[in-house]
């Protein structure tokens, strides 16, 4: 995952060191120095820089509004600092590179020169680019890949994608890997998979994969770890032993802000080069102080963001309820108030799918019915099924008042504001919501053992609506009540149904059984509305020409921009200076 979410600040010097952090280099500086430097981290490590790769020079300033970071860089884990950042992409390389916005195209190789599946997509045959050393020195080789894919297949805490393996085994530089069950709808998550060492991690992780923080991070791609703080970040280029030619970015500055607000200012500023964060009144505010530089490319995928329920806790297990919230949302106020109408597009269909891109995956029975605001017709539905809406009260068929407590991080801005119009629309039908500002780790170990009851949060998005709907509803993606390691099915909703819809979408051999197997999806969705959904996601970004140039843009949508996306490596080796 990979959203521009932050929390609000603990205390006002954070917000004056992530500032100040951001600010202590320019892009335009001249190449760093040439002698090796050291510097110590707030956890008292003391870590060396190394002189820049021959030919790089400046640095690249890149912002999240994710206060502070824990030093835990491991590339499985959503919550590590370099997941949270981005900066994950620049230490550890994927097997294949895909690209978010255009998911259909051929994946570019990368540590594979190729990866080649069976006809059942049971199996899939990868091979290693030779040559490909870690940054400790020592080469990369099959065994390596053999490695990871072990870990994730005995280690279900970082198998989040929930991954079927059976076998794993490597005869020279080709690596064969199989499956318990068709893969076709997981083709990308199997082949972006980021190898890790095994020199490393087999001695230093024994305590298991999902708990090693990983502090000294080796890993295959064009940048090394150098220094650590809370705050920020650093990353310098290899000296040598990269496979690819060398970026011309020699320090890689990230810069962890208390809130959007800050990360607003520092890149209005000047101050960040390179950010993923909700702007209100983004073009007053960032892209009018410096119009020839200040850009933004926020280019939709398959996903989407809404309110997930907890299915688990009466009476939010009622459909009928469910049903009812989903009619009093005012979709057009979140996109153009909550998200300053431009981040997340309002979703209309009742499918939940983003259109025009999913238009042609709803099913016939759902095309052109679209959710508009009906308190009357919700209020008709409640009592119909037993529900009293007296005094402004609604009372469950126990007589209890209907209340719930939304939730998420207090710095997420936009989010805040969409669970206030949430929470106006459900008065209209009396059910009295409370909204709490949770702390940014608090609350995904919410969201994650299931200890809430309303949330704004985001779906998986893929080439079909299949990831965004496997996410809600897959209830093999389900853990119990307490339990961590979530991967989707947040609000625990068990039906059977689309269980098997889902997996019969999966291991389809054939476009018909697909469809099929989607229309029961989506009439599922449409019946028991598990997720209340509002808005499409973006995989974009906010950044400036000023220093560096070759971003993919409007004219030019090569890849998605986002800094947190595993592509940002890309868009890193291909930026030239401005000047």
């Amino acid at each position: 995952m990979r959203i521009n979410r932050a929390v609000a600040a603990s205390v006002a010097s954070v917000m004056a060191l992530g500032l100040a952090a951001c600010s202590s280099s320019s892009s335009s500086s001249g190449s760093p120095s040439s002698t090796p430097t050291t510097s110590t981290s707030s956890t008292g490590t003391t870590s060396t820089t190394p002189s820049p790769a021959a030919g790089a020079s400046g640095v690249l300033k890149v912002g999240m509004p994710n206060q502070q970071q824990t030093e835990n860089f491991n590339p499985f884990l959503g919550s590590s600092a370099g997941a949270s950042l981005g900066f994950r992409a620049m230490i550890y390389e994927p097997l294949m590179m895909s690209n978010p916005i255009a998911p259909a195209d051929k994946p570019k190789p990368w540590l594979a020169t190729d990866a080649t599946w069976s006809a059942d997509y049971k199996s899939v045959v990868f091979t290693i680019r030779d040559g490909v050393k870690w940054s400790d020195g020592q080469d990369m080789t099959a065994a390596d890949v053999v490695y990871t894919f072990g870990i994730l297949k005995s280690t279900p805490g970082i198998n989040t994608n929930s991954l079927p393996f059976d076998t794993i085994t490597a005869a020279g530089n080709k690596v064969t890997v199989t499956f318990t069950a068709p893969q076709f709808v997981n083709q990308t998550k199997v082949i972006t998979t980021v190898i890790v060492p095994e020199h490393q991690w087999k001695v230093e992780a024994t305590a298991g994969a999902d708990k090693y923080e990983d502090k000294k991070p080796i890993g295959t791609g064009p940048y090394t770890l150098t220094s650590f703080t809370p705050q920020t970040i650093t990353l310098d280029v290899r000296t040598d032993g990269y496979w690819q030619p060398l970026p011309h970015i020699a320090k890689l500055l990230y810069t962890s802000y208390s809130d959007n607000n800050a990360l607003t200012t520092a890149l209005a500023n000047g101050e960040c080069d390179w950010a993923f964060a909700f702007i209100a009144t983004i073009d007053k505010v960032y892209t009018s102080k410096d119009p020839a530089n200040n850009k933004i490319f926020f280019p939709p995928n398959l996903g989407a963001h809404g309110l997930w329920l907890n299915t688990t806790k009466a009476p939010f297990n009622d459909k009928i309820l469910r049903q009812a919230m989903n009619m009093v949302i005012n979709r057009d106020q979140i996109f153009k108030i909550g998200e300053s109408g431009y981040f997340y597009p309002a979703v209309t269909n009742i499918t939940g799918i983003p259109t025009p891109a999913g238009e042609p995956f709803i099913a016939d029975e759902f095309k052109g019915q679209n959710v508009t605001v009906d308190v009357a017709g919700a209020t008709k539905l409640l009592t119909d099924a037993g529900y009293t809406l007296a005094g402004g009260v609604l009372k469950d068929k126990s007589g209890t008042p209907v209340t719930i407590t939304l939730t998420d991080p207090a710095g997420w801005s936009d989010y805040q504001t969409d669970l206030e119009i949430i929470k106006a629309g459900l008065k209209t039908i009396g059910i009295a919501a409370t909204i709490n500002k949770a702390n940014q780790d608090a609350w995904f170990k919410a969201i994650d053992t299931g200890d809430f009851q309303g949330a704004m949060h985001w779906t998986n998005g893929g080439a079909t609506p299949y990831d965004m709907y496997e996410n809600i509803m897959n209830k093999a993606a389900m853990k119990p009540l307490g339990k961590t390691g979530s991967a989707g099915n947040y609000g625990r909703f068990d039906s059977p149904e689309a269980t098997a819809a889902i997996a019969a979408y999966a291991n389809a051999s054939d476009e018909t059984t697909r469809t099929a197997a989607l229309a029961t999806i989506e009439k599922v969705f449409v019946d028991q509305m598990p997720v209340l959904i509002t808005s499409a996601s973006n995989v974009g970004a906010e950044y400036s020409t000023k220093h560096w140039v070759g971003w993919p843009d409007a004219t030019n949508p090569w890849t998605a921009p986002q800094p947190t996306q595993q592509n940002a490596e890309e868009i890193v080796l291909k930026l030239t200076p401005a000047s």
